[in-house]
């Protein structure tokens, strides 16, 4: 990967603990990792695409903020990593998500709807998050993840363990959990 910009790691205090951030430039992209003061040996990591409505606006649709806030308080107890990806609505953006969204308010799963607006059912990638770990000089991670393809997007890194982080349904959310379980292959 070429052309990436590292910042200067800083001090972030938040409701979760206390954290180092730091972030890494991909041409547009700013992605930000978010670590523990200690950093075990194989640490525990959590790959997180960004999501607007969900992380910020506590959307119900989904159960991204609940599964971004499960992990921080698991790195802050027990050390890790959280790599947030600016991949917003699986890499579509954000104005195509809330299109997709608008698709699902009229009947359509989150694949369809991505899929009728000429998209792939997911359009993330994951390379960045080698080029992470590998500049943190880790080899070999236990992912906090439901998402089997997470795992297998990993060429550089060994995932010697996965993690479930399972959260609860509701009832905005359960046709999309359930999406995610039979379309998409996620473990729980």
């Amino acid at each position: 990967m070429e052309n990436i910009k590292i910042s200067e790691k800083a001090d972030l205090p938040s409701i979760f603990g206390k954290f180092k951030i730091q972030t890494f430039k991909e041409d547009i992209k700013e992605h930000l990792v978010i670590f523990s003061e200690q950093i075990d040996e194989n640490p525990i990591v959590r790959i997180h695409s960004e999501c607007l409505t969900g992380d910020a606006l506590g959307s119900l649709k989904c159960d991204c903020r609940e599964q971004l806030e499960h992990s921080l308080k698991t790195i802050n107890k027990k050390g890790g990593i959280v790599i947030y990806l600016r991949q917003e609505g699986r890499n579509i953006g954000l104005y195509n998500k809330v299109n997709a969204y608008a698709l699902q308010d009229k009947g359509f799963d989150t694949i369809e709807a991505n899929e009728k607006l000429g998209f792939k059912k997911d359009e993330r990638t994951y390379e960045m998050v080698d080029f992470i770990l590998k500049y943190l000089k880790i080899k070999k991670i236990q992912l906090l993840t439901n998402n089997p393809k997470k795992v297998e997007s990993l060429k550089e890194i060994e995932v010697i363990k996965r993690c479930p982080i399972v959260m609860n349904s509701n009832e905005y959310n359960e046709q999309y959990l359930k999406t995610k379980k039979e379309l998409m292959g996620h473990l729980f």
